[in-house]
């Protein structure tokens, strides 16, 4: 698994390729055209910057250590950074994906999440694409089921999800679908492990995953708390926090995601009839609605 190609430049198709040739891999980030070249290369510096901050951190105190970056080995910082620092350099870009596919012993998927979108890309991909090539979806919100008949070897198809801030927060979740091998599922695992993750693994398939199937009902919950004037949500908060020992609260926690994601995931329940409607959805729509023309997030306006 040493030859890794990631279709998709966005915040962590750019994450992804980093840790991959961090860790030594040959990696290449396939686009889809000129344009995609550029509007990647902010986000790929904006990993850049990130990475190395943190790596300064830790060679300013060493508890900070990035959980992506930590192995066996004592931690050695300007060793870390110099490596970093080549790694970017390191990452090939391609327009050409019979070129991109060429030799790949693993090929992930992370482009945008539209479901004609991720069709149309492996309709595109299935010609080029080898027998042994290991093929992953990132996508968080859409079943790798749904695409499994479009990749032309649904036997070695998972999805592998990571979550945002990748070099730190080194959670992957593999799930695989009705079609994936037990060889290809293992695989998978073993490579997650070689590019600094920690798996969890998903033996049958489950929307939102494990984290989002927790995370977000856990959001909407203290959503509705606010839009129902039962508290401020400097409280809501508080209350989490205190109360668990977690480092933030559900409002700290939706400015991260963003308002847009927020309002997207709420968005799906809106059609639900209030008297069977766990949620106030409709009240949280309004709310996100209008904080997202006014520019705002829950702790003030954006950067």
């Amino acid at each position: 698994m040493q030859k890794v190609t990631i279709a998709g430049g966005g915040v962590l198709g750019t994450q992804i390729a980093f840790m991959n040739a961090y860790n030594g891999n040959d990696t290449t980030i396939w686009l889809r055209s000129e344009g995609s070249i550029a509007r990647m290369k902010p986000k790929i510096k904006w990993v850049q910057d990130a990475v190395i901050a943190d790596l300064e951190a830790a060679r300013r105190n060493p508890a900070l250590v990035p959980a992506g970056f930590k192995t066996d080995e004592p931690f050695d910082a300007d060793q870390a950074i110099e490596k970093a620092e080549e790694a970017f350099k390191a990452i090939k870009i391609t327009l050409d994906l019979d070129e991109a596919a060429k030799d790949a012993d693993v090929l992930i998927e992370a482009v945008s999440e539209d479901p004609q979108d991720k069709i149309e890309f492996y309709n595109r991909l299935r010609p080029s694409l080898k027998e042994k090539t290991l093929l992953l979806t990132n996508s968080s919100s859409m079943l790798p089921s749904i695409f499994a008949k479009y990749t032309g070897d649904p036997a070695r198809y998972l999805a592998m999800h990571f979550v945002n801030h990748i070099w730190k927060e080194n959670l992957v979740e593999i799930m695989s679908q009705p079609e994936t091998s037990k060889e290809a599922f293992e695989q998978a695992v073993a490579y997650a492990h070689s590019i600094g993750m920690d798996p969890v693994e998903l033996h049958k398939e489950k929307a939102g995953y494990l984290l989002n199937s927790m995370l977000i009902p856990f959001l909407l919950a203290a959503q509705d708390l606010y839009v129902t004037e039962t508290a401020s949500l400097e409280d809501i908060d508080k209350a989490w926090k205190k109360g668990t020992g977690a480092p933030r609260g559900p409002f700290e926690i939706l400015d991260i995601v963003g308002l847009p994601t927020a309002r997207n995931i709420n968005h799906q329940f809106v059609n639900i009839p209030d008297e069977a409607a766990p949620f106030h959805y409709k009240l949280i729509e309004k709310q996100l609605d209008k904080m997202i023309a006014n520019g705002e997030t829950f702790y003030g306006k954006k950067k």
